[in-house]
This record gives structure tokens, C-alpha cells and sequence, in this order.
């Protein structure tokens, strides 16, 4: 069979159930290919998967016998899981031409955030779905999308895989340190980190005092520690501007979140910009000062 892949995201990630769609198929003796309405024929099965709901629609005609859909991309009622004897491919890394591993050791984050559809679309229970060797083989760096790893009762296991393999592992989806110990710390030391994202969504101190507490005790440099910032959700620019300083002044490197896009006016975007853009970020140590230069 001829099949097609769409990734309608394009984001920096590559998407991981189109991989294993590809490795399925190859695995069959199928033909796989990413679809071009200009240059593919008519196929058989065309896959198309989306991970943002703002994520717009395929625009043209799509020649082919079957189309599926899948993603939470388009809404948890319609997501279209793989079934289990694709899901348990391991991914085929040439469709992207990446080097590097990615993949999920658990799903769930008990957090069940309002403006997250984590919980509802994977549980409220942070489970292990996968170990290392799944996903990996032998990558010099691996990218982790785990919404919450520290919830995992199976933590410590799935820790000692990352150091053990002694590749260069990025968290990419955030690390909870309100669930933060002294030997999940102590773990993480071992590991050989590129990057490890937190996050600071809402104005509390509970998660100021988290990082505060256990900054002293990671033996990573501060711009290996990044702290995602939502923005423009509940808090005031005030309060998301606070909370940019004291990262600061922990040593973390903070990374705007920016909640609804459409409504952030010329205020946040100047925000985003002087953080997100760590060149200014590292040069000019106020937002007062840069608006002025932006103004």
C-alpha cells in the first residue's frame, strides 16, 4: 500500500505517532511518505495528525482511499489513539531525519490544570507507559515529553535508565518542583543534562519557594534551567513581570508562555520578545529599559 503523512503542527518537534504510523507500515512492506498534493499520487491511507488546536486544517485536495485523523489536537472526543500493535513501534527516526530520541517514559499529571488538557486527555494519574529502550538506541541526546515524570511512582527506575545511558537528556514539558525531593535531585545531578524545563504558571509563592529551596542544590549551570512563564491567563502584567525578576535572581532562565495569543497586545509581545530572545535577555537586565528602546 502507498501511505501518506501529514503533519499539520510543523513544530520543532517531530511527531511521534507519525513515526511509529511510518514504522508500522514499513514493517508491512508498505511505501511511506510524507504527503504533497503537487507530487504524491492517489494513496491508500493518509494519516493526519495535529498536537495544537490552533493548528490550521490541510487546505487542499487529498487523493486517497482512506483519511485518518488523530491528535489532541482535534479535541479529546476525536483524538483517534494508536491502536496497541502501533503504538508499541519503536519510531522510525528517518522520517524526520533526526538524531536524536524522542519519546514519553509516562503519561498523566494529576495536576488537572484549567488551562491544560494534560489529565483529561491522558489521566489524572501520572503512569509509566514505557521504558527507555522503547524509544532510544543509542542517541546521543534525548528529548523527553513526559508531562510530569516526578509523579510517577515508577520515578526512580525510569531516572536511573536516563543515567545509565549517559546521553544528553533535554525535559522538555516541565519538571513539577513542588514534587521536587533532595534524591530526585541528587539523581538528576547524575544525569548529563542539555536542558531542564519547569514551570511557574500561577502567581504563588508555594512554587517560588520550591525553586528557591532546591536552585542551590542543582549542579547545573542557571540557562540549563528554564522556567516556563504563563502569561496572560489569570495574572496581572505586573505579577507575570515579578515573577520574571526573581527568576532572575534565583539564576533560572525564565521562558514567556504566552496563554491567548490573540489577545496579548503590543505589552506582552515586547515581553515575550526581551525574554524569549536570550541575546537581550542576557544584555538588558530590565523591562523598562528595553520598552524604552522598543517604544
Amino acid at each position: 500500500m502507498k501511505i501518506g503523512l501529514i503533519d499539520l503542527d510543523r513544530s520543532k518537534f517531530p511527531n511521534v505517532p507519525l513515526m511509529k504510523i511510518s514504522s508500522y507500515h514499513k514493517s508491512l512492506g508498505d511505501s511511506v511518505e510524507f504527503y504533497d498534493p503537487l507530487f504524491s499520487g492517489e494513496m491508500d491511507i493518509v494519516y493526519i495528525a495535529k498536537v495544537f488546536t490552533w493548528t490550521l486544517d490541510f487546505d487542499y485536495e487529498i487523493r486517497s482511499k482512506k483519511i485518518v485523523k488523530g491528535g489532541i489536537g482535534f479535541g479529546i472526543e476525536n483524538e483517534n489513539k494508536l491502536p496497541i500493535e502501533i503504538e508499541s513501534m519503536f519510531p522510525d527516526y528517518e522520517l524526520y531525519g533526526t538524531n536524536n530520541a524522542y519519546g514519553f517514559l509516562t503519561r498523566g499529571c494529576p495536576r488537572g490544570c484549567s488551562f491544560c488538557n494534560v489529565s483529561q486527555h491522558q489521566g489524572y494519574v501520572a503512569t509509566k507507559v514505557s521504558n527507555l529502550k522503547d524509544f532510544w538506541s543509542n542517541q546521543k541526546e534525548i528529548v523527553l515529553l513526559d508531562p510530569n515524570i516526578l509523579a510517577c511512582k515508577d520515578w526512580k527506575q525510569l531516572f536511573q535508565q536516563l543515567i545509565d545511558s549517559r546521553a544528553y537528556i533535554d525535559f522538555t514539558q516541565g519538571i513539577d518542583i513542588r514534587m521536587m525531593t533532595m534524591e530526585k535531585v541528587e539523581l538528576l545531578n547524575k544525569m548529563r543534562i542539555k536542558m531542564i524545563h519547569f514551570a511557574w504558571d500561577n502567581y504563588d509563592e508555594m512554587t517560588y519557594n520550591k525553586l528557591k529551596e532546591y536552585r542551590p542544590m542543582f549542579k547545573i549551570k542557571g540557562r540549563q534551567l528554564r522556567v516556563y512563564v504563563l502569561v496572560n491567563y489569570n495574572t496581572t502584567f505586573e505579577q507575570d513581570l515579578d515573577r520574571i525578576y526573581r527568576l532572575r535572581e534565583l539564576d533560572y532562565d525564565p521562558y514567556v508562555m504566552v496563554f491567548d495569543k490573540k489577545k496579548m497586545g503590543k505589552q506582552y509581545a515586547k515581553l515575550q520578545r526581551w525574554v524569549n530572545n536570550k541575546i537581550v535577555w542576557r544584555t538588558v537586565d530590565r523591562f523598562e529599559d528595553y520598552n524604552r528602546k522598543t517604544i
